[in-house]
């Protein structure tokens, strides 16, 4: 993955949105934040980590579920203020049981 990452911008907690994207289907799958450290664990594990902002920690997403997102690629917007993963789903990926955060019912 070729990702610089310090030349994202990160916003003032040190966070950056995260797209995950089906890369076979191109479903949205769910927006999550990272910061720098998070990235960088992401990169190494080629699975998806993200930045918990209401438990404010690392979160592996599939660490409890086993519902892991291994990564094909990791790219940065034209603004370098978001990234797009693309990546292969391990299960659902909404904590619901859907295949997708995106696309259900609304309450």
């Amino acid at each position: 993955m070729k990702i610089d990452l310090k030349s994202l911008s990160y916003d003032e907690n040190g966070l950056i949105p995260v797209i995950a994207q089906d890369a076979n289907t191109k479903q949205v799958l769910m927006l999550g934040y990272a910061n720098f450290e998070t990235l960088i664990e992401s990169i190494q594990l080629g699975k998806l980590v993200f930045f918990s902002r209401s438990r404010g920690q690392r979160w592996l997403k599939g660490e409890t579920s086993g519902n892991f997102l291994h990564i094909e690629s990791l790219e940065k917007d034209c603004d370098s203020d978001a990234v797009l993963a693309l990546v292969h789903p391990e299960g659902p990926t909404c904590h619901t049981g859907s295949a997708s955060c995106f696309g259900g019912s609304s309450d």
